[in-house]
This record gives C-alpha cells, sequence and structure tokens, in this order.
C-alpha cells in the first residue's frame, strides 16, 4: 500500500521554529558555513524531507536516503521485511507497533538509497533473548541510508552473544535521526567492519527494564549501549569508522558504551549523559581518534574513560560535568579537526535542547528533518 505526499505537518513548522530559536548564539566547528543553512531551508513535509545528513554523514557525496520516492507503508511483520529488502521500494512508512517473531530479525542487504521512517509513536518490538533468535536489524553492505522517528525496543540486557537491536556492518554514508533505542540483548546500536561516512543526531538510548543476569558471557549487567569497531585485530577498520553523534541523549540505564570506540574519528558534540547507573561513559580503545566536545555529563561515574590507554587521542573540549566522579579528562593529545562545519551549542543549552519535546528521540511525528540541522 502505498501514500501520497502529505501537506506540510504543523508540528513539524512549530519545531521548526521552536529549534530555530535555539541555534541562535551558536559557535561553529571547522571549515566553512553552508550546510547549516541549506538544511534549515528545507520543507517540513511529512513524507517528503529531502534535507541532507551533517557531520561524517555530509561527506563521500552527502546521505539522502530515498528521498522524495512516494513512502510504502507497512503496519504487520510481514509487510516490513518485504518492503526493507526490496531493493525497489526507496522509501518505507511504519505505522503503529510492529513485534518482531523470534528469529525474525531483518537482514538489510546491498541497497543504496533507502530512508525508513516512523510516523507517530512508530516501534518496532523484540522479546527474544536468546543468542540467534534476538535483534530487531541487520544492516550490510548498504549505501545512503536515512533511519527517522523510529523507537527499536529489544527484550532487556543478557549477556548471551546475542544480538544488537540494529547493527551496521560494512555500510557507509547512514543517517540516523530522532530514534530511540533502548533493552537491546547485547547493546543498543552498534557499528563496525569498516562502516563509514556515519551521523546520529537527535538520537536517544536507554535500557528501561531490569538487566538479566547469568547469561554465558559472563556480565550480570550487559547494558553496554554502542560498541563502535569490534576487536583490536579489525584492522580494516583504519581509516574507516567516522561517526558524528549529535545532540543525542544516553539515558538512565545505560552502564557503558556511550560509546565505546575503536579505531574511528567520533565527533561526539552537544550530547546529554545524566545515567545514574553508568560505570563508563565514552569509552576510548584501541587507536580511538575522539572529539569529545561541548557536552553534559552529569550524576555518572567515570563519564570518560581511557581504558588501556591506548587510543590516538581522546580529546576534551568545553564540556559540562556536574555531580560526576571517575576520569573526565583526555589523554592530552588533539583529536580530528572535522571536514565539516555544524552548528555548536554552548554547553549550558544543550540539556534543555535534547530534553525538549522536540527533542532526541522519536519526537518528529514522520519523516521530518526540518529540526534537525546541527
Amino acid at each position: 500500500m502505498k501514500t501520497k505526499t502529505l501537506s506540510v505537518n504543523p508540528f513539524a513548522a512549530s519545531a521548526l521554529l521552536a529549534f530555530s530559536g535555539l541555534l541562535l548564539g551558536c559557535e561553529s566547528t571547522s571549515p566553512s558555513p553552508a550546510a547549516t543553512a541549506a538544511a534549515s531551508a528545507q520543507p517540513a513535509d511529512a513524507t517528503t524531507a529531502t534535507c541532507g545528513a551533517q557531520g561524517w554523514a555530509s561527506q563521500n557525496g552527502g546521505t539522502l536516503g530515498g528521498g522524495t520516492a512516494t513512502p510504502t507503508v507497512v503496519t504487520t511483520y510481514d509487510q516490513l521485511k518485504a518492503a526493507i529488502t526490496n531493493a525497489s521500494v526507496k522509501v518505507v512508512q511504519v505505522n503503529g507497533t510492529i513485534t518482531i517473531p523470534s528469529g525474525g530479525r531483518i537482514s538489510f542487504q546491498d541497497q543504496t538509497g533507502k530512508t525508513i521512517f516512523g510516523s507517530a509513536g512508530a516501534k518496532l518490538v523484540s522479546a527474544d533473548q536468546t543468542k540467534d533468535n534476538s535483534g530487531i536489524m541487520y544492516m550490510k553492505r548498504c549505501k545512503n541510508v536515512v533511519i527517522r522517528n523510529l523507537v527499536f525496543e529489544g527484550p532487556g540486557a543478557y549477556d548471551t552473544d546475542g544480538w544488537d537491536n540494529v547493527t551496521v556492518d560494512a555500510s557507509t554514508n547512514i543517517w540516523v535521526d530522532h530514534c530511540e533505542f533502548r533493552d537491546g540483548v547485547d547493546g543498543n546500536f552498534d557499528i563496525k567492519n569498516a562502516s563509514d561516512y556515519i551521523t546520529v543526531s537527535w538520537t536517544k538510548f536507554a535500557y528501561l527494564k531490569a538487566p538479566r543476569a547469568g547469561g554465558s558471557g559472563g556480565s550480570d549487567d550487559h547494558r553496554f549501549t554502542n560498541l563502535i569497531g569490534s576487536s583490536d585485530g579489525a584492522t580494516g577498520d583504519r581509516g574507516k569508522l567516522r561517526i558524528t553523534f549529535a545532540r543525542c541523549w544516553w539515558a538512565q540505564g545505560c552502564v557503558a558504551r556511550m560509546p565505546r570506540v575503536r579505531f574511528g574519528k567520533i565527533h561526539l558534540v552537544n550530547n546529554l549523559y545524566n545515567s545514574t547507573a553508568a560505570k563508563s561513559g565514552v569509552q576510548g580503545g584501541f587507536e580511538a581518534d575522539i572529539r569529545i566536545q561541548a557536552n553534559v555529563f552529569e550524576n555518572m561515574a567515570n563519564p570518560i574513560d581511557l581504558m588501556d590507554k591506548k587510543s590516538t587521542a581522546v580529546q576534551e573540549i568545553s564540556n559540562v560535568f556536574t555531580n560526576v566522579s571517575g576520569t573526565k579528562v583526555g589523554n592530552g593529545k588533539t583529536a580530528f579537526t572535522p571536514p565539516y562545519t555544524v552548528s555548536v551549542l554552548g554547553a549550558s543549552s544543550v540539556k534543555s535542547a535534547v530534553t525538549a519535546s522536540n527533542g532526541a528521540g522519536a519526537t518528529v511525528g514522520g519523516n521530518v528533518c526540518s529540526n534537525s540541522g546541527i
């Protein structure tokens, strides 16, 4: 079933006005100007938003997904799987809550130019905690993909070497915007295997369900949210894993990996961290190059974890730390300079922006990117 192009969404229009106010007084980082202005000028049409990603996903030709193709609307698992796995379907609209059956993890492979978005309240839910049958979606060898306004809900953390809610593998130019990932079995959202040019914006990570103890992996509390790079030996990741996390929220229940990084050049800008369960926040692993800029860390332990001190650079720039314990400094090395321009809020404005009604999470009510300028 397909829908026709909708008229301008009033919610999106008000979101645009509200967000434009937030950007007043922002500072810019890196080269030159044009990207932010171009994004803010895009239409707020609920099904034909065509603004491109900023951050790392703006590079290498940019990321527009399926563009203005007519959405294929899905309301059942079978429809969802058919639409995602069909390369000729360029825009998929998810309506309502769709349950992923045990073993029904969707393999999304070898496609270019696709958008998957949720209408208001859309959720993809998995209840399976087993090693082989868990997980919601596995993306491999894809390029130019946008995922927006969707909640990915797992059954809770359980250390059985199971699957994340979503894994991105060997894929390039991916933009995840205004989504929520919560209660993944092995993790919420992992990126690996030389994936590159990725932006995650206005996205929320949380664990709302109690972790299940006694898993075969040995951890009784595996609420580990985001892994970037799979091992120190995955040397094919060198020069890849360039990822921007902007205006995201690591919320209650997250224990570690916010994210945990190997190899990549990771820009963490204007994010909020406030999980009181946290044992480690940003984790700099083997050959990681991390720019930690104008974020807010509250009520947590070890906001910046240097792990075994084998990172290339972990640089702390203009962050705010409130009621934290443990480490909160970098390793004294200067991180990479981004080749793109983004608008950077002063850290004092980050919490209100990220927690606003149209802030981080599946809060925009459709394929609306009008308040995604960063």
